[in-house]
């Protein structure tokens, strides 16, 4: 019981996190906003505590491979299809968008994986890095663009 209980904080602290940061690129109006984030996160919080404990009981024999990392690589490829879904190219513009959501999906995916492993610190610790990165690129974007239409 006791275990379960920490497998539910795990998921539930990925769900936070993520959400956290879908929030801000809700507010920012971007292609994947809370909804997409709460769920990367939480899903790969899942998938890793899956990996690493949901087999354990078949897996104690000498002839079968025993590697949580695989589970691990397969949503850092997997995400890639998501991600790949914000991403447009407007020919008419000439220009790129969505290339930072598509990002913050794949770092919303890295946290959830390290809170599945239980590393709540280095989650809380690059949530706070993203959101910091995107609101203060965010500010400073605003004024050098500002500056520049006013020279």
């Amino acid at each position: 019981m006791e275990i379960e209980l920490d497998f539910i904080l795990r998921i539930f602290v990925a769900a936070l996190l993520g959400g956290a940061i879908g929030l801000e690129r809700e507010y920012r109006a971007k292609e994947a906003g809370f909804r997409t984030h709460f769920l990367v996160a939480l899903g790969s919080a899942l998938f890793m505590i899956v990996s690493a404990y949901g087999f354990e009981g078949a897996m104690h024999t000498p002839e079968h491979r025993w590697d949580v990392a695989r589970v691990a690589a397969q949503v850092v490829s997997g995400i890639g299809f998501i991600g790949a879904g914000t991403i447009i190219f407007h020919k008419s513009e000439n220009v790129v968008r969505g290339l930072t959501t598509a990002a913050g999906l794949w770092v919303t995916a890295a946290i959830g994986l390290a809170c599945g492993g239980g590393m709540y610190i280095l989650s809380m610790a690059s949530t706070f890095l993203v959101l910091v990165g995107l609101e203060a690129f965010n500010f400073l974007l605003h004024k050098f663009d500002n500056k520049r239409k006013h020279d």
